[in-house]
């Protein structure tokens, strides 16, 4: 992995020019405020499972844009209460901004603020405090619905 990989600023700021997102003086942070998705770009991100892909369309919120200074990130998926797969993030997530919980639908693609991880939920679950909705699955949440861990790899959908 190159210098530049493993510079988590670098990394989203490479991320943010190639998806449209203005940008960004050498004092910002990547989870600033500041940044707005243009509205009528909504910004995609894929989880790669072996030769299939999931499209995930992401809200416009400042958890959200912080998820995407982390990608690509590769990941295994454990189930969690026979209702959504989770993994750990390699750092938490701003939660600036964010409500204090929310009820998940199913294709939710989350993150649990109190344990730092990644929650995609492939059944409908009842509120929950602490959870952070960063987008949704637009199609492909039947890839998920398997027992067990899947390996998985997240990134930015090329346009």
């Amino acid at each position: 992995m190159s210098t530049s990989n493993r510079n988590p600023r670098r990394r989203f700021m490479c991320v943010a020019a190639a998806i449209g997102l203005p940008s960004l003086d050498a004092n910002s942070q990547p989870a600033s405020s500041r940044l707005s998705v243009d509205s009528s770009t909504a910004l995609k991100v894929r989880i790669i499972i072996g030769d299939k892909s999931i499209p995930v369309t992401l809200d416009n919120n400042d958890t959200a844009r912080d998820f995407v200074a982390l990608l690509p990130l590769s990941l295994t998926l454990e189930d969690y209460a026979a209702t959504e797969k989770v993994a750990t993030l390699e750092r938490r997530l701003t939660t600036a901004g964010a409500p204090a919980g929310t009820t998940p639908a199913v294709g939710d693609f989350s993150y649990y603020a109190p344990w730092g991880n990644l929650a995609i939920f492939y059944k409908p679950f009842r509120y929950s405090a602490g959870l952070i909705r960063l987008g949704r699955i637009d199609n492909g949440v039947e890839l998920l619905q398997v027992e067990g861990r899947i390996p998985v790899r997240i990134e930015v959908q090329p346009h």
